[in-house]
């Protein structure tokens, strides 16, 4: 199954359907709709089980938290771990664990061995497979289809899971209605084994790593750093978790609207959920043909307005027919907001972080999950359920004044490609990659009346500079002379600045070439390295401070 990825021709337009042209993805794709639908089953049974299982609504509001809190904790392991280790090795191990945590759940529900406190147990397991198996998984689409189609694939990757979402629930309420839960998580089982077989057989091709290997601990620290420097990814994990807290009114409540105010059954259930899969289907197809006529901000904006109104009508509409169309137009929202997030944060990093930023942006996603589902259903408890689904429609009104402050820009032109201009410095003798700290000095001749845009430029620098390694950085004027500034930036070890240079990207060069254009001076700019002088103990056997300079 192993192929090259490249474009379907040169001057092929890419639609919704392009990455299909390429057998791994279209392969991969298939099986995850199979398990998808079976997650969905799984979905419906377990909340529908312990719905009548117990009567706190705080219990069934807690199945959304258990499926999403070991988000919250693994999300940035696995996106480390997805960096750093082979992704199919991942995905083989995290398949195979949710295929037995599924299998055990349906035989003890045969065997009447499970209680509401059970079923959230394996729920929270089921949880803790989905946590390190979602960064993964997304990441891998980068490694399937070439840039350009990126987009329709995470696109056709939200359709697959919204087909389940419209099929997998009224599958999965007929089997409990006809048969047993302990069925649907069976089924359940097998899907993720066919997954599983079908990464086995993927040939993935063998990733080349530039530079010394990163350790976990430092992995981890790397991703976070990217994304506190990174302010496009920061607004758009603010946004997320802003949308998925409202959101979780109606994804932890609508089976107790079902259950408790409407008292219908197991089947009305999956029916709802049905009608929001089927939106969010219908949403792909939307976008693909008028897409191009919204930008980010307002496909958002609509999103976030459109659920608003879901979890009023929850509140208020008492008549089942009218709230499946109501869950039809949250299903194209749905998509519509998840897949402007998704594609923004993907299309905005280079693949050395991309698994470590994506496994923030979905924690940050399942936290709102999580904490709106416990805050949700506490109100609904202690209040009402009407009163905490108004609630929860005001929070989505408010939270549309996000895009005042945190705008959303596409990323779609972004060269992220590795610049790999800076040359390696001369060095006397051999430096261990551990060594440092290292401090990194370039010194440019910059006329004082282009000093305030100099400056200017010289701080989107040092964002970069720190988003890739640095620990400080800034600039400095010579007193001496006062048209000699130094820009320095300080780095841990020298293994770290050696990465430094592979993380530095076509995009991040344009602006290095803004500031390089204030340089008067007759000769490129002087980078100088400085190594921490050796500590006394070893002074015996190092050789002195070491000054290594190039040019760049």
């Amino acid at each position: 199954m192993a192929e090259t990825i490249s474009p379907p021709g040169p001057a092929a337009k890419v639609t919704l359907w392009t990455p299909f042209a390429y057998s791994i993805f279209r392969a991969i794709w298939i099986a995850g709709l199979v398990s998808n639908v079976g997650t969905w089953m799984q979905n419906v049974a377990g909340v529908w089980l312990v719905t009548t299982l117990t009567t706190s609504a705080l219990l069934v509001a807690l199945m959304q938290t258990a499926t999403s809190l070991p988000a919250f904790l693994l999300s940035m392991p696995a996106g480390a771990m997805a960096d750093l280790i082979d992704r199919r090795k991942l995905l083989l191990f995290t398949q195979g664990f949710m295929a037995v945590v599924a299998t055990g759940l349906g035989v003890l529900t045969f065997t009447n061995g499970v209680s509401a406190y059970g079923v959230l147990g394996f729920t929270f397991l089921l949880g803790m497979g989905a946590a390190l198996n979602a960064p993964i998984w997304q990441a891998v689409a980068t490694e399937l289809v070439p840039r350009p189609a990126l987009s329709s694939a995470i696109t056709l990757n939200g359709v697959s899971n919204n087909i389940a979402r419209a099929i997998g629930p009224a599958i999965g309420g007929a089997i409990i209605a006809y048969y047993s839960a302990g069925w649907v998580f069976l089924l359940n089982g097998v899907s993720f084994l066919g997954t599983w077989a079908v990464v086995y057989f993927w040939k993935r091709e063998p990733t080349v790593t530039n530079g010394p290997a990163e350790n976990f601990v430092g992995a981890l620290r790397a991703g976070l750093r990217y994304v506190q420097y990174s302010p496009a990814i920061y607004g758009v994990l603010v946004r997320t978790f802003a949308f998925s807290f409202g959101a979780a009114a109606m994804w932890g409540l609508v089976s107790v609207v079902v259950a408790r105010k409407l008292h219908l059954s197991s089947g009305h259930y999956g029916v709802m959920l049905s009608w929001l899969g089927a939106g969010a289907v219908t949403g792909a197809f939307l976008m693909s043909r008028a897409g191009s006529r919204l930008n980010l901000n307002q496909r958002v904006l609509l999103g976030v307005l459109a659920f608003g109104g879901t979890n009023l009508a929850l509140a208020l509409i008492t008549r089942i027919y009218l709230l499946y169309a109501v869950m039809f137009v949250s299903g194209i929202a749905w998509l519509m907001v998840m897949t402007s997030f998704s594609t923004t944060v993907q299309l905005s990093v280079p693949k050395w972080v991309q698994a470590r930023v994506i496994s923030v942006y979905m924690l940050v996603f399942q936290a709102g999950l999580s904490v709106g589902s416990l805050a949700w259903g506490e109100l609904a408890d202690h209040l009402s359920l009407e009163i905490s689904l108004l609630i929860a429609a005001g929070w989505m009104l408010a939270s549309a004044l996000l895009a005042l402050p945190f705008p959303m820009r596409s990323a779609e032109g972004l060269n992220l490609d590795p610049a790999e201009h800076w040359p390696d410095p001369e060095v006397e003798g051999t430096i261990d990659p551990d060594d440092g700290p290292v401090m990194v000095m370039i010194e440019y001749h910059v006329e004082p009346a282009d000093w305030p845009a100099f400056q200017a430029a010289a701080e989107r620098l040092k964002r970069l500079r720190l988003r890739d390694g640095a620990l400080r950085a800034g600039v400095f004027s010579d007193v001496a002379n006062s048209t000699i500034i130094t820009e320095f930036f300080y780095v841990a070890t020298w293994g770290e600045h050696q990465r430094q240079h592979h993380r530095f990207t076509r995009e991040d060069q344009l602006v290095e070439a803004q500031v390089r254009q204030f340089h008067t001076g007759p000769d490129e700019p002087r980078v100088t390295h400085f190594l921490a002088f050796p500590s006394t103990s070893n002074v015996e056997e190092a050789t002195p401070m070491q000054t290594l300079e190039s040019q760049r």
